[in-house]
């Protein structure tokens, strides 16, 4: 299990996906944007202004999302070309962002049905640009400049309702979908392939310092509502219910649901999980479990 992502050695979660769906199309997601956003255009001139200065009007991915991030964080103190020089700094020195920027946009197009292209994603999800906002913050965060990726965490909260902490590690190919009250704390890990959904809490049990938050392995799914306390493993391939409430170690490839959380097929031989669920996005294959009939 990869708990501490990088970008160049990943797992065969990894691999196995980016062999499927990503071989060679990261590299054109810029110009397949460029593409949409024509195509957009001309079925709706009225966004043509808009289309302009948040995508078309950019000669890179990485100023049309430091632009885009600068207009949504931006307050009336707090100026969008203040905040549009700081993110293309940080941008330009750190193409290991830029990549996992890519990774989360295929991830969005791939996993969520509701995703009718690149640009809507780019431009309407906030967890994509919560996602893309915490990685600025994250390497603020490395490089010691705590105060402004603090600073940026807090518009984050109140302009997308999502709370990542900056100390928080997050992987590449991530999926916030909806993302609506999704809270991750400071030494949370996030794997890669990972796919979380509204209100979720990667958190701590109470006020004891150090590595406190829950570590999750590549490839799993977190459903709706649940929460996933302490300094525990959810493993790689693992499947967490929505709803649920998780206390304690999730094994690999098994699936924990309830409050507090249990593992389907028992503790002592839980069922596989055979497919990869952060990839999947299968919410209810358990259910037949329970029993035949289910309310």
């Amino acid at each position: 299990m990869n708990l501490f992502p990088d970008r160049i050695q990943r797992t065969h979660i990894t691999k196995t996906y980016n062999s499927n769906s990503l071989d060679g199309e990261d590299d054109d997601v810029w110009v397949k944007m460029l593409e949409e956003a024509k195509s957009d255009v001309e079925q709706e001139p009225i966004l043509s202004n808009y289309y302009y200065s948040s995508i078309t009007s950019h000669r890179s991915l990485d100023t049309a999302l430091a632009n885009i991030l600068s207009v949504k964080l931006s307050t009336l103190t707090l100026q969008s070309n203040t905040l549009f020089e700081l993110f293309i700094g940080v941008l330009q020195e750190s193409p290991e962002i830029m990549e996992s920027v890519k990774r989360d946009l295929l991830a969005a197009k791939e996993r969520d049905p509701a995703c009718l292209s690149y640009v809507h994603c780019f431009l309407s999800f906030k967890g994509f640009l919560a996602c893309q906002s915490h990685r600025i913050a994250h390497k603020l965060w490395s490089q010691d400049r705590k105060i402004l990726a603090l600073l940026i965490q807090n518009r984050v909260s109140e302009a997308f309702a999502v709370d990542i902490h900056p100390g928080a590690k997050i992987g590449d190919g991530i999926l916030l979908d909806h993302a609506t009250g999704v809270v991750i704390g400071e030494t949370a890990v996030v794997g890669h392939n990972v796919s979380i959904l509204h209100g979720v809490t990667l958190g701590g049990t109470g006020k004891q310092c150090g590595d406190r938050h829950p570590k999750i392995g590549d490839g799993v799914l977190i459903g709706a509502g649940s929460c996933i306390l302490g300094n525990i493993t959810i493993g790689e391939g693992a499947k967490v219910g929505s709803g649920s409430v998780v206390l304690k170690d999730v094994p690999p490839r098994t699936t924990a649901v309830g409050n507090p959380a249990r593992l389907i097929g028992g503790k002592e031989n839980p069922k596989t999980v055979d497919k990869i669920p952060g990839l999947t996005m299968d919410h209810t294959s358990y259910l037949t479990q329970w029993s035949d009939y289910v309310i």
